[in-house]
């Protein structure tokens, strides 16, 4: 906390700076908690997009509500290309598609810039949990009541959490929290008992040894971690979660500025650093605009369909 402290308060003295000397400031809107994989992301880009175009790019943590409120403040921003958004599928498509009076639309609202790319939700309990495998687990919760972390309803996190539930005939209870960050202590310390989430942010606690992996929610195990099986293989087709991490700006972007920053944008994603960070993190599949956009349409349109199958009601609230 107090590295984030700290980071926190020299970006307010670079915004200070710049504004003082006249400079154009470009603000990259997180919608969750600062120290998540979003969050992480969001400073690598905003990093090398400086650098690329000559401008100071700051990072601004807006979470809440599934990232609601960081998604709306940036779709009522001007549409100027000095406000950006950092989203991912939970809080792009998910968190408007659950919640109600969302005044913004996941496509129509917003100019796509870049999607950095994509991977598998991963399952991770505590060291010391009893069941030592995703099988067991399912028998645990079959006998007394357990508990997820997610991000809030509408999360990634809280759909992972109730694919989960469907595909397995069980009950977890979801807790939810303002982010991944705020929930890790909570697992780490046994008070929580697992916790779906990207493998940029839990890689290095596997590492660790401070969470234990349980299964990845894909079809394809991780190259970095080969012994833990994907619930496809062990017989749950239906129990698939893939996020994606990808930079918007509010609809209305000038032809010319949204080309410069999807150059600029591409360009740091194909940058040492970033691409270190991808491959540590397990991402892929990167995309321009356009292409971006038709997999926010392509999303926005299954998981309307998907949501009420999973219980979740309009409010958000699994049942």
């Amino acid at each position: 906390m107090r590295r984030i402290s700290v980071l926190m308060s020299a970006l307010a003295i670079s915004l200070a700076c710049a504004t003082a000397h006249g400079e154009e400031v470009i603000k990259i809107i997180v919608p969750f908690a600062a120290g998540g994989p979003v969050d992480s992301m969001a400073r690598l880009m905003a990093n090398e997009m400086g650098h690329i175009l000559g401008k100071t790019v700051i990072v601004d943590d807006r979470g809440g509500a599934g990232g609601v409120i960081g998604t709306d403040l940036v779709s009522r921003a001007s549409a100027d290309g000095n406000t950006l958004l950092m989203a991912s599928l939970g809080s792009h498509v998910i968190s408007a598609v659950v919640q109600p009076n969302v005044k913004y639309d996941p496509v129509k609202s917003f100019d796509p810039i870049a999607m950095v790319g994509s991977s598998p939700t991963l399952l991770v309990t505590y060291p010391d949990m009893p069941a030592k495998d995703f099988k067991s687990l399912i028998a645990l919760a079959q006998s007394k009541q357990l508990t997820y972390g997610s991000a809030g309803p509408g999360s990634t996190m809280n759909l992972a959490g109730e694919l989960i539930n469907a595909g397995a005939h069980i009950n977890i209870q979801q807790v939810p929290y303002r982010g991944v960050a705020p929930a890790l202590p909570d697992l780490m310390g046994g008070r929580l008992d697992m916790l779906p989430a990207d493998p940029p942010v839990l890689l290095p606690l596997i590492a660790q040894n401070k969470v234990r992996p349980l299964v990845v929610l894909g079809k394809e195990r991780l190259s970095a971690l080969p012994d833990v099986p994907t619930s496809t293989e062990l017989g749950y087709p239906t129990v698939i979660m893939e996020n994606w991490y990808g930079l918007l700006a509010p609809a209305g972007l000038p032809a010319d500025v949204g080309a410069s920053l999807q150059k600029a944008a591409l360009q740091a994603i194909n940058s040492p650093k970033v691409q270190a960070h991808m491959k540590n993190g397990q991402l892929g599949g990167t995309l321009g605009s356009a292409d971006f956009k038709a997999r926010i349409e392509q999303d926005t349109a299954f998981w309307r369909e998907m949501i009420p199958k999973l219980g979740i009601t309009i409010g958000g609230e699994a049942k």
